[in-house]
């Protein structure tokens, strides 16, 4: 007894102050790279703020009016839609060539379902969903259990889901004025609302909500945890017990599953369902609201609410610079930059780990 009475006694004496790290000897440049890297999305939004603040000044309330805000919006959707897609797959180190062609072949299965055959919308939607979910699942096999690349494995089906695109569809387009007789339903993504003096479309709100939705499975589940692992290093997640193989079949397929989503989207964007869109550099956008968005080429790093950012970059500089009248490659030369920094700034913020 008197032994644990000499120990408290001891302990009474001892210093209670809380252990903590001190930042004043840490430059601010590290510091700096210390919250970029524990925070991925700051870069893009940071960018995005400057881009909105910079064409404001420039163009006054012209570009402030809620009117122009929300069409930056609806015209990013699509992109957003798919980005959001390709941020799946490239967080596990890889890439998805073939997204734009899965969905311009799911917009033309719904319009052909739907239209030509006859068969109730509904029906239709989910025989896109399907085809989308089926090509994406191809790519996930291929590269999941044939231990093939990424690139190529995307880059090939890119051109067998094109060809079979125009095979089937004879190149045939289905006018605006035929969906919306036979097949209404299609055009859902199109319908808008009022929010004060902004105009938003149901197209809006899916890419946003996907978008959300995907934020929590990535950060607040096992999935979300395994997909960062993989891609950050897919030898210690295999050791440490995680299916690697079943994570990349699961994310290549729903990569699948959201491009044929993104085609209902664009058949209420765009009106018609034309086969010949799918020589549109849908993947390059996507791929480039991805990388400007923080998403690392490498893996394993990135938020996807960084990828919406980066949509929503490309969306100022393009409607910013045609409000300006600029000549359109300035967007091109300003996209490439943009482009050319996030990766430079992506390697960076990598050195803090190293």
């Amino acid at each position: 007894m008197t032994g644990a009475q000499e120990f408290e006694r001891v302990l009474d004496g001892s210093d209670k102050n809380v252990a903590s790290f001190e930042h004043q000897g840490v430059p601010l440049i590290k510091r700096a790279q210390h919250f970029l890297h524990s925070t991925p999305a700051a870069v893009p939004l940071i960018v995005l703020v400057l881009a909105i603040i910079i064409f404001g000044i420039a163009l006054g309330g012209r570009f402030f009016s809620s009117y122009t805000l929300t069409l930056i919006l609806q015209q990013i959707a699509i992109v957003g839609i798919l980005g959001a897609a390709q941020t799946l797959v490239i967080l596990t180190a890889g890439i998805d060539l073939s997204i734009g062609v899965i969905m311009v072949i799911s917009a033309v299965i719904m319009g052909n379902v739907a239209i030509t055959y006859g068969i109730p919308t509904p029906i239709a939607v989910i025989g896109g969903l399907l085809v989308g979910g089926l090509c994406g699942l191809l790519n996930g096999f291929l590269v999941a259990f044939m231990k093939l690349p990424p690139f190529i494995v995307t880059l090939g089906t890119w051109n067998i889901v094109m060809a079979t695109n125009f095979i089937y569809s004879a190149n045939e387009t289905i006018r605006d004025a035929d969906v919306d007789a036979q097949a209404p339903l299609l055009h859902l993504f199109a319908a808008s609302f009022r929010l004060g003096t902004a105009v938003l479309t149901l197209g809006v709100i899916a890419m946003v909500l996907l978008v959300l939705l995907l934020w929590y499975e990535l950060n607040h589940t096992a999935w979300g945890r395994h997909v960062y692992a993989v891609g950050d290093d897919p030898e210690a997640a295999k050791l440490s017990g995680i299916q690697t193989k079943r994570v990349l079949l699961t994310v290549y397929t729903m990569s699948g599953v959201i491009a044929a989503f993104a085609a209902w989207v664009s058949i209420g964007r765009n009106g018609s369902i034309s086969p010949s869109s799918a020589v549109t550099d849908y993947n390059l956008q996507a791929i480039t609201a991805t990388v400007i968005g923080g998403i690392s080429l490498f893996g394993g790093r990135g938020s996807i609410l960084g990828t919406l950012f980066g949509a929503m970059i490309v969306g100022v500089v393009s409607m910013g610079l045609n409000m300006l009248g600029a000549d359109p490659q300035w967007k091109v030369l300003l996209t490439g930059v943009l482009i050319i920094a996030a990766v430079a700034i992506d390697q960076w913020i990598r050195k803090v780990s190293v």
